[in-house]
């Protein structure tokens, strides 16, 4: 799976997008990840696409300031919303709620893998704390 951590910027596909993410200037690589995701529906979700979604949900997350665990990839992602300085819109806010709700819902290819794991309970966990912070409510 390439993930080294349960926590929503802790795999290489959530990192190799973070490297997209700053070479852009606004949200459109936030929302066309989010839109791809969606687009799934009720067919099969690749884990790629899942945690590439909630690195993005991640970014709108902390666009409105709600930061969430502070490591050297969300560092990156601090310094992209330091430097672009623009707040996601409530149409972006609810794409982002809704992925990370489909993410959570079979099928899942990454809700498999994670169930799978010791770690199930606490990246659920994490999606949901995430899923708050997107909202603007506490965890």
């Amino acid at each position: 799976m390439g993930a080294w951590s349960h926590e929503s910027l802790g795999n290489d596909d959530a990192c190799d997008w973070v490297l997209q993410l700053e070479q852009s200037n606004d949200f459109d690589l936030v929302e066309s990840t989010l839109d791809a995701l969606l687009s799934v529906g009720g067919e099969y979700l690749e884990a790629p696409e899942a945690s590439e979604a909630i690195a993005a949900a991640e970014v709108v997350a902390r666009a409105q300031g709600n930061f969430g665990i502070e490591n050297g990839i969300s560092k990156d992602v601090d310094a992209w919303v330091e430097r672009v300085k623009i707040n996601p819109s409530a149409a972006l806010i609810d794409k982002a709620c809704r992925a990370l709700d489909r993410i959570l819902t079979e099928p899942s290819e990454l809700m498999e893998l994670w169930e799978e794991s010791e770690d199930s309970e606490a990246w659920q966990h994490q999606v949901k704390e995430l899923r708050a912070r997107v909202k603007g409510q506490a965890s």
